[in-house]
């Protein structure tokens, strides 16, 4: 059986806070987390609504560090839905948010990525966030993916000194990414590193044997379905795919990106359909060391390539304006 891991980045934006109006996070969690619009709803809710629909569970990898400005509820609203459906909650966090906190618990000291701060500084950083979740009403996070894929290897140390096992902030199919794990991108398959199992983000073959990783964003549906066979029938346990709370809008986030909402739908869909592949989460089908390293990815197609060109091309058009 493969498992595909719908990995859904859940997360406030620090682009919509306003410190004149610090504990209102309305209009924040309605573009970020809701996906509300004037044409329909297609943040979480619906993005759940979408899966259970063709019975597939996500994995959601929640962002808890605005909870220092906001308080637990705003992560509350956010966590007790998720689990409340049945889908999987795990860690993320964007250290942005420290730039905003009057109490900064590492000594004022602010930075974009995980990996700008010190391994005991990031030790003290994750445990707050991962108390910050449980107190939002999660179960303690057995994963983690640092915000802006921007680990490095001591985040990695740090997540071994607290007990958590799993990280995916590795991504091999961007190159020249906020990651600074000191893995080459011929690591495709979870493997055992400074301390934790580390899980890359799925990715395909591109032209000159480069890479492209398998985000809603990124890939046609094509291409990640193409993928996602490949993996099964090459005997892979396990393909992670990429996504956010917000990716089905339009780049400023004020209206529906119909071409983005449909490669969701036609995701899910062929996954249901799929033989011997279903969607697993970390809570319930963690991701396994692989027997052989060795892994074959989805070969270049320069059809797929052009038609997703052509329709990526029409998405900005539609969609991209800030």
């Amino acid at each position: 059986m493969l498992y595909v891991y719908i990995t859904i980045d859940t997360e406030y934006s620090p682009a919509y806070y306003k410190p004149s109006a610090r504990q209102d996070y309305s209009l924040n969690y309605n573009r970020s987390v809701a996906g509300i619009t004037a044409d329909g709803e297609v943040g979480i809710h619906y993005q759940m609504d979408v899966m259970e629909e063709y019975g597939l569970t996500g994995v959601f990898f929640v962002d808890p560090m605005p909870a220092l400005l906001w308080g637990t509820k705003a992560i509350a609203d956010i966590v007790e839905p998720i689990i409340a459906r049945g889908h999987d909650v795990q860690l993320h966090a964007h250290t942005e948010w420290l730039e905003h906190v009057e109490n900064n618990p590492v000594g004022g000291k602010t930075g974009r990525n995980m990996a700008d701060f010190t391994l005991d500084e990031q030790v003290i950083l994750i445990d707050i966030a991962r108390s910050l979740l449980v107190d939002a009403g999660a179960s303690a996070p057995v994963a983690f993916r640092a915000g802006n894929y921007g680990a490095n290897d001591d985040t990695l140390r740090a997540l071994a000194k607290l007990g958590i096992a799993y990280d995916t902030s590795f991504c091999p199919g961007i190159e020249g990414s906020a990651c600074d794990i000191r893995l080459t991108a011929d690591y495709t398959k979870p493997l055992l590193y400074c301390g934790v199992t580390e899980v890359p983000i799925g990715s395909i073959l591109t032209r000159g044997q480069g890479q492209r990783h398998a985000q809603l964003v990124s890939l046609s549906a094509r291409e990640m379905v193409s993928a996602i066979r490949h993996a099964a029938q090459q005997g892979d346990e396990q393909f992670t795919l990429v996504s956010h709370s917000f990716e089905l809008l339009s780049r400023n986030r004020r209206k529906v990106n119909k071409i983005v909402k449909r490669r969701f739908e036609k995701l899910c869909a062929t996954i249901a359909d799929l033989h011997d592949v279903t969607t697993g989460t970390y809570r319930d089908n963690p991701p396994i060391i692989p027997a052989e390293e060795e892994a074959m990815l989805l070969p270049h197609n320069p059809m797929r390539t052009v038609a997703r060109i052509g329709e990526q091309l029409l998405v900005n058009a539609l969609y991209g304006r800030a």
